[in-house]
């Protein structure tokens, strides 16, 4: 803190009007009590008070904002006109808050000398100030009692005094209402904690315990873990930018592998952009400042929303069956609550910002498990089909899920259905001849895209389009090149790496390769994946004629290491992924992979009668392999093919919703399956009875049109 000269000032005295402790006070008696005050100056970030500190200084806010924290809770913020530590002052006891400056504070301090001399000086000043502070002591304890009241509401008996909380499997007494962040540690395995599982359930870590219950920690290296930093750091952005550019719409966009797009509207040097915006970022982590979550009622949010803009927020909570909305809130920003967040903005360290084109890129830094063995990917050389795919999306007007249920409550879903149908098969269309008018030297057609994309269904109508131009695919999977389990490389666990290019017989294929463009018949291998042994020559005879096209499949098409010194020219690869979805509000979106995992728990669930919880469970061993071997080599893809449709989760959520409450509660997979059902809950259900035959759903919910 930095004492200043003594000078009393009109806007010192208005500052103070405002203030409840001096609300009976004319301005002439404000004057005469900062007259014995001492003008202190205190830096933004700097936590300049201490629980249990010994010294009895009263404060008055001046101008900035500051904030009180217990045991390192936050309980409020404060600004001009507010004050701290009166009760020290006159009771000389020790500090039983922290203060922090969240912004430069101005402050007018009153040692307890001052105030000794003041009421000498100035008694009925004295007297009027102490009145009002039992005033507010008074109804500080009225609102206690009244919460207290609606906390015991339709209780029989009170809480009990104590609960017993097991952590890491060892039973302790606690104090009711202790806060979980109390019982853990800070750190796990080396990873930063950031909620906790109370009964498997992620929740804040500022949450306090009624009941008995096991608690345990949650980390960003969790999956589950990284969605509520990554929305932490995302709302923290969106304050950020409140407070630098509140005119600019701002936007958190689909992710990008290890980073978030942050979308932006309006005209601005994206560079510099950046700069401002994580310098804004990084003076919120120094303030730790705490994330909140406030019920408004539905009415209430829904007009506050549209009177920032919100409209995609807005139209959501329309068709919300509760008759309040959960909140998230970081200073004055509020978005619809995606979950537990960090507690305060001092848990944000990793995070960086930089231009991407018209567009910011938000990276995560070492705190995203997601990064670990990636290779930067280049961006795919085909956009076209993404940016037709909103286009078309904007022209009927869904721009986001509350958007799109407002089409489907006013009987519009048929028709979207048609349109997004016949956008596929138009794309599909296109890439069959775009690949028919290099049939002088094309011999290959390479597929290749993450678990539950829709390759299967894709190469079928792919098929057809090729037929249609005179070519005639002939296939080939590489999943029956796999080389003998024990054969087959391990993961650091123990477990096999089959999304390794090394479980793959690479020469092997090659060989095959190479003598059917040769114009041989080859008999192809075949894998025995009960037994886990290959058979080099057990499968298919087949030969590759004038008209015919090689259709490889499989995780690692897009890789050149795959085909060895195939000819420039003769190898057409295609990356297929569902890349784009709907934005809940400004700070959310359907995330392409919560789309892809929907699709493969039904397809399991419904199809394979595999238990949702087992393929939550094996999801982030899938998401590393893809991360390693399919999306660094997006950029060789010659055409990428979106395969998300705009109204699916709507039809799986048909189907998921039960399969998902199959999850058990202890199970550790049921932090995942809460957030898929609060997900699939936004979205109106839509039966699939107007999904056709051939769309890439059905190879999830079934009743396809072909075989597989």
């Amino acid at each position: 803190m930095t004492p200043l000269p003594r000078a009393t000032s009109a806007t010192d005295v208005a500052a103070l009007a405002h203030s409840r402790l001096l609300s009976g006070c004319t301005a002439d008696e404000i004057e005469r009590l900062l007259s014995s005050a001492e003008q202190v100056a205190v830096a933004a970030g700097n936590a300049f008070l201490r629980e249990g500190d010994e010294s009895r200084d009263m404060y008055f806010v001046l101008a900035g904002e500051a904030r009180l924290r217990r045991h390192e809770l936050p309980l409020k913020t404060l600004g001009p006109g507010d004050h701290f530590g009166a009760l020290g002052l006159l009771t000389d006891r020790p500090r039983t808050t922290s203060v922090t400056a969240v912004s430069a504070l101005s402050l007018a301090r009153i040692s307890p000398a001052a105030w000794e001399a003041l009421s000498g000086r100035e008694p009925h000043l004295a007297l009027r100030v102490v009145r009002a502070l039992l005033a507010e002591v008074r109804d500080d304890l009225v609102e206690m009692t009244d919460n207290v009241g609606a906390l015991l509401k339709g209780r029989s008996v009170p809480r009990s005094r104590e609960v017993t909380v097991s952590v890491g499997g060892a039973p302790r007494a606690v104090a009711t209402g202790t806060p979980i962040r109390a019982l853990l540690p800070a750190t796990a395995d080396g990873a930063l904690v950031v909620a906790g599982l109370l009964g498997q359930k992620p929740v804040s870590l500022a949450t306090p315990l009624f009941a008995d219950a096991a608690v345990a920690p949650l980390t960003v290296a969790h999956l589950e873990g990284r969605q509520i930093y990554i929305h932490s750091v995302g709302l923290m952005l969106l304050e950020a930018a409140r407070r630098l550019a509140p005119d600019l719409p701002v936007r958190l966009g689909p992710s990008r592998g290890p980073s978030q797009l942050v979308e932006l509207g309006g005209p601005a040097d994206r560079a510099e952009l950046a700069r401002r915006l994580e310098a804004e970022m990084r003076r919120l982590v120094e303030a730790d400042v705490p994330f909140r979550l406030e019920h408004w009622m539905l009415e209430e949010a829904m007009a506050m929303f549209r009177e920032r803009g919100w409209e995609d927020a807005a139209r959501l909570l329309r068709t919300r069956r509760e008759g309040t909305a959960p909140l998230a809130a970081l200073g004055e920003v509020y978005a619809l609550s995606p979950g537990p967040l960090l507690p305060s903005t001092g848990m944000a360290g990793e995070f960086h910002l930089a231009a991407s084109g018209g567009d910011l890129l938000l990276d995560f830094g070492r705190s995203d498990p997601l990064r670990e063995g990636l290779v930067r990917a280049p961006p795919p050389r085909d956009r076209g089909m993404v940016e037709e795919h909103r286009a078309w999306l904007s022209g009927m007007g869904v721009s986001s899920v509350g958007a799109f249920n407002d089409l489907c409550i006013s009987g519009q879903v048929s028709q979207l259905i048609r349109v997004a149908e016949g956008f596929h098969e138009k794309r599909i269309g296109r890439i069959a001849d775009d690949t028919a008018a290099r049939r002088d030297r094309l011999r290959i057609i390479a597929i290749a895209g993450p678990s539950s994309s829709g390759k299967t269904t894709f190469i079928k109508r792919l098929t057809v389009q090729l037929q249609i131009n005179g070519m005639n695919p002939v296939g080939l999977s590489l999943d029956d090149y796999y080389l003998d389990r024990e054969r087959t490389a391990r993961l650091p666990d123990g477990q096999y790496d089959f999304e390794a290019l090394e479980a793959i017989d690479l020469s092997l294929l090659q060989d095959h390769v190479a003598r059917l463009l040769a114009g041989e018949e080859v008999a192809t291998a075949r894998y025995d994946f009960r037994t886990g042994t290959s058979r080099p020559s057990g499968g298919l005879r087949i030969r590759i004629g004038r008209s015919d096209v090689l259709m490889l499949e499989g995780i690692h098409g897009l890789n050149p290491g795959l085909l060895g010194a195939i000819g420039e020219g003769q190898v057409y690869r295609v990356f297929i992924h569902p890349a784009t979805t709907l934005a809940f509000d400004r700070l959310t979106r359907v995330s392409a992979t919560d789309l892809r995992l929907l699709r493969r728990i039904v397809r399991d669930r419904h199809g394979r009668g595999y238990e949702a919880a087992a393929t939550i469970e094996r999801w982030p061993l899938v998401q590393r392999g893809e991360q390693v071997h399919i999306f660094p080599f997006q950029g060789e893809a010659d055409a990428v093919f979106d395969s998300s449709l705009v109204y699916e989760p709507a039809v799986l959520k048909v189907y998921a919703e039960r399969y998902l409450l199959e999850v058990p509660q202890q199970h550790a997979a049921y932090a995942t399956a809460i957030r898929l059902r609060h997900l699939i809950d936004r979205f109106v259900s839509i039966y699939p009875d107007h999904v056709p035959p051939t769309s890439i759903l059905r190879e999830f919910v079934g009743e396809s049109g072909f075989e597989y």
